[in-house]
């Protein structure tokens, strides 16, 4: 008996078609299949994705669905939560190379001369209650200077200019005990849900940077990495550029951190008090030539521009 996707009304239709149309053209059943994402029997993987992407755009959930007797699928609520909370699907790399294969459709609309770059930034994953929510932590806010119950949302998203596209991303729980709240899972360490765990409690710069080098395995180009001053410290930016990749980031304004600058080690205000600024109110005050690093060192630029508050960054 077929399944029963969506109601029977006109716009669940086009949502569906909308929807088989896309895993169509992209592959999307290949894709699932590379990233181990299948069954032994029973109900295909791609309808239970389907299903679940169907009841994303519309608004609805399996529970409620449930509730009020409108649930006529053919699998069971077991079997959609298994397929969910696999430990074998590579769900990080089944969006790498989705998100790849999208770009390829977007490049050719633009110009010959665009320029593209990987945009990295992380936002607060918030949730009420972690008690049973694995690896739930206590994480800092860096919008509220507060500590919040969730997670931190590490996102890699591709833009040529014209599109933004979400590439992977990766969900950052506590790395100190003291600050786990939700129940730790134990894996064999050589598993694929064991290094996603691992990943999920390393430090955000290194995160960045396993994130950075799937984009670039599964083929995505680009010439810059976009990010704030939570990840440009020198050697973050080192790192970045061992991958082939420049970055530009607004630099901390800190005295602890030191750029060579004619031969002299100067923090970033050093810097620029020793150095004569542009006259009258224009927007950029100085840009100046550095060198970054310590026993491995990259040159640099650094650009002082005025804030919207008039202040200098």
């Amino acid at each position: 008996m077929p399944i029963s996707i969506l109601p029977q009304d006109q716009d669940g239709q086009e949502l569906f078609n909308a929807i088989s149309s896309f895993f169509h053209t992209f592959g999307i059943g290949n894709l699932l299949r590379k990233c181990n994402a299948q069954k032994e029997k029973g109900v295909p993987v791609l309808d239970i994705f389907k299903y679940k992407l169907c009841n994303v755009f519309s608004g609805r959930s399996m529970y409620m669905q449930q509730k009020t007797g409108s649930f006529r699928e053919s699998f069971s609520k077991n079997t959609f939560y298994r397929f969910l909370n696999s430990p074998k699907t590579n769900w990080l790399r089944f969006t790498t190379l989705l998100s790849k294969k999208v770009a390829d459709k977007v490049e050719p609309l633009t110009g010959d001369g665009q320029i593209n770059a990987f945009v990295v930034d992380d936002s607060l994953f918030e949730k009420t209650s972690c008690k049973k929510t694995e690896l739930g932590s206590r994480v800092f806010d860096h919008t509220s200077m507060k500590y919040r119950k969730g997670y931190r949302l590490m996102t890699l998203g591709w833009t040529d200019g014209n599109t933004f596209l979400p590439v992977n991303s990766c969900l950052l729980a506590s790395s100190k005990e003291s600050n786990i709240i939700g129940p730790v899972e134990r894996f064999d360490g050589r598993s694929l849900a064991a290094k996603r765990r691992k990943l999920a409690q390393t430090k955000g710069t290194e995160v960045m940077i396993e994130l950075l080098k799937s984009a670039l395995t599964a083929g995505h180009t680009a010439e810059y990495v976009l990010f704030d001053t939570w990840f440009s410290s020198p050697a973050q930016l080192i790192a970045v550029k061992n991958l082939g990749l420049d970055s530009i980031a607004m630099v901390k304004k800190s005295s602890r951190i030191y750029y060579e600058y004619e031969g002299e080690l100067l923090s970033i205000k050093k810097i620029f008090g020793a150095c004569k600024k542009r006259r009258g109110r224009s927007k950029y005050l100085l840009s100046v030539n550095v060198m970054i690093g310590k026993d491995e060192k990259i040159p640099s630029k650094i650009v002082y521009v005025r804030n919207k508050k008039n202040k200098k960054d």
